[in-house]
This record gives C-alpha cells, sequence and structure tokens, in this order.
C-alpha cells in the first residue's frame, strides 16, 4: 500500500469496532467496500448528484482539497464526509444525512471496485473533512447555476 493510501485506510478503518479485522477483510475483500460507521469520525450529507456534482465543482473552485467525497448508484448521489455532529444539525431539503448509529459503504482507497461506490475525492489519511458551512455555501451557488443555466452544454 502506498503512503497516503495506508493512512487513508488507517484513518477510515479506526471507527470499526474492531479495525484489525476490517482491514483485513477490506483488503480482501472482492467487491473492494466496507460498511464503517458514520458519526464517529465523520458524518456525510449526501446530495442529489444533480446537485452534488456541481458543489464539489464550486468547493474545488475554493479549496485547495475538500474533503473525502462518494458517488453511488450510477452517480445519483454524492456523500461530503463532514464533522461528526452534522447530521444531527442539518436542515436542509433534499440532503440526506448518515450520522451516529447508521453505516455507510465506504470503497478501499486508491483501488477501483466491482461495487457501485467510488472515490470522487479519496481521503488523505489526514483527517480532513469539508467544513458544512463552506459546503453549503457551494450548494447555494450551484443551485443558482443550475437555476439560470450555467455550466450546461458546451
Amino acid at each position: 500500500m502506498a503512503g497516503t493510501t495506508k493512512s487513508a485506510v488507517e484513518w477510515l478503518v479506526s471507527v470499526a469496532p474492531d479495525p484489525d479485522a476490517c482491514r483485513w477483510e477490506w483488503e480482501r475483500s472482492p467487491h473492494g467496500v466496507t460498511l464503517l460507521p458514520a458519526g464517529k469520525a465523520w458524518d456525510v450529507l449526501i446530495l442529489p448528484a444533480d446537485l452534488g456534482c456541481p458543489t464539489l465543482d464550486v468547493l474545488t473552485r475554493v479549496l485547495r482539497r475538500p474533503g473525502p467525497v462518494l458517488a453511488d448508484f450510477g452517480d445519483a448521489r454524492t456523500g461530503f464526509f463532514v464533522p461528526p455532529g452534522t447530521a444531527d444539525r442539518w436542515l436542509g431539503t433534499g440532503v440526506r444525512t448518515a450520522g451516529l448509529g447508521t453505516w455507510i459503504v465506504v470503497p478501499f482507497p486508491g483501488r477501483a471496485t466491482t461495487g457501485q461506490v467510488r472515490w470522487l475525492v479519496q481521503p488523505d489519511g489526514s483527517g480532513t473533512l469539508t467544513d458544512p458551512g463552506l459546503l453549503e455555501l457551494a450548494m447555494h451557488e450551484a443551485a443558482a447555476g443550475r437555476a439560470t443555466g450555467e455550466g450546461e452544454g458546451v
């Protein structure tokens, strides 16, 4: 495992009930995914792709590197890793949350998966998460751009 991938895996499995067993099984999984509990080191805000992808575009214009971001089910949803506790306080319409008491499917960093979940922004192992306030502003900008037709067609 490369250094960044190894530290990303260690950071991710640190929330598992048995991190060593989780990592061992995950490294050998033919599907390249595992279930991890949200709400410990991160929550996940899940946006529909028509808002999630443009939001990620906005974030990558203003940040050197946002926190980890997942895409799933044919890119129908985009999941942004945010600080724990965010899910309990989030009020945004159309945004699903995964916080304490929920589990998420997570692909192995740096490896192609055979499943429907993939990283758009892989974790780097440092614990970097997307600031929820900045994410909300990026969502507003993305929604405004979508409403005015910006970014459509080329």
